[in-house]
């Protein structure tokens, strides 16, 4: 099992380093809910979408043969979702006010991401 102290960990060091980040989550790819650093959102229900929006863009990214999937980012009227690829089996989703630096949010994201799917390997016996 992936170590939720230390993905929280991780997800609260997002969001000490990234200003106007809300909040943030790591699903597997399936849907389950390994942490979350959120408030006022369901993190089941945005740990599910998260999956259908991981299976949507492999097959987008597929079908106009850009390889596999790596990134998702949904701009809303009231700010960022954006959705990473971490490894084979977790996937971490962020949201981000409007005023989010893109490329700063990327950036942090990218970083965390591979300690992130680091620890989903050691849990799973991989190297």
């Amino acid at each position: 099992m992936i170590s939720e102290h230390e993905v929280l960990t991780e997800l609260r060091g997002l969001r000490a380093r990234i200003p106007h980040l809300a909040g943030g989550l790591v699903a597997t790819t399936d849907g389950l809910v390994v942490a979350h650093d959120t408030t006022d959102l369901e993190p089941e229900g945005i740990a599910a979408l998260t999956a259908a929006a991981l299976g949507v863009g492999a097959r987008l990214t597929e079908a106009t043969g850009r390889g596999g999937f790596r990134e998702l980012l949904t701009r809303g009227e009231l700010g960022y979702t954006a959705t990473y690829a971490v490894g084979a089996f977790v996937v971490l989703t962020l949201l981000a006010g409007p005023e989010a630096n893109v490329g700063r949010l990327h950036l942090e994201a990218r970083k965390a991401g591979g300690r992130i799917a680091a620890l989903a390997d050691t849990a799973l016996g991989r190297p």
